[in-house]
């Protein structure tokens, strides 16, 4: 049972981490702020070095190309994955399995933004953001890389308080855990996104059921009685 955009990752230490990849409109405020920054740092840099003759346009030239190359590179690196327009949208970039980016990595995904540009402004790499399941780009494709949003630790983790209702069915430990995600998650949601996402369960676990309050009495359930494993499902 897969909702929504979530991104689960299974550490080698047996934990589930649920990652949020963003999509189109974040990604792309954050690349028009550090754009603007980049900007601004070489209108500095060229009013500085410009009175400096032949030998200032040859440093422009140098540090316009580390400005353009090495700015993201250099940030999300040092800095958790995250340029100063992601940290203000609350972005960072990370490996596939939820790693820290690693340099080689972020290095390869923003020299591949050559290709992304092509064939007219960011043409394809806007086609593939819409187009893949994480919103990744040709370069987070080529380098293994997401880009998702900053957890809130501790923030919207407690389930409704609502009636505990049992589970009409056995389930996996992956669909119980779903729901338990759905139930946390739906504190954040309108009512009216909660009962769609809700609804895609509805011939088989809500039964005619308000679907949205009928998934969050299941999930409070499962909290109380905590998961069954493969075994007791198989057996129930």
């Amino acid at each position: 049972m897969q909702l929504d955009t979530l991104y689960t990752v299974n550490t080698p230490e047996g934990i589930a981490l649920t990652l949020t990849p963003a999509g189109f409109v974040p990604r792309f405020m954050a690349w028009f702020i550090d754009l603007l920054i980049r900007f601004s740092v070489g209108i500095v840099l060229i009013t500085i070095l410009g009175i400096l003759g032949y030998l200032g346009d040859g440093l422009i030239l140098i540090f316009l190309f580390l400005l353009e190359w090495w700015y993201p590179v250099w940030f999300e690196w040092r800095h958790q994955g995250q340029t100063p327009g992601k940290r203000l949208l609350e972005l960072y970039t990370v490996q596939r399995d939820g790693s820290p980016v690693t340099f080689a990595a972020s290095l390869l995904r923003n020299l591949i933004r050559f290709v992304d540009f092509m064939p007219f402004f960011y043409g394809f790499g806007v086609i593939s953001l819409l187009f893949t399941r994480h919103f990744q780009r040709l370069g987070d494709l080529a380098a293994d890389t997401l880009v998702v949003y900053k957890p809130h630790l501790n923030a919207h983790r407690a389930l409704p308080a609502v009636e505990p209702l049992p589970l009409p069915q056995p389930l996996l430990i992956q669909e119980q855990q779903t729901l338990l995600q759905f139930a946390e998650r739906s504190r954040t949601l309108t009512p009216a996104r909660a009962d769609e996402l809700a609804q895609i369960t509805a011939e088989t676990l809500t039964q005619g059921q308000p679907a949205s309050l009928t998934l969050q009495r299941y999930a409070v359930w499962i909290a109380g009685q905590h998961m069954l494993s493969p075994q007791q499902v198989a057996s129930s």
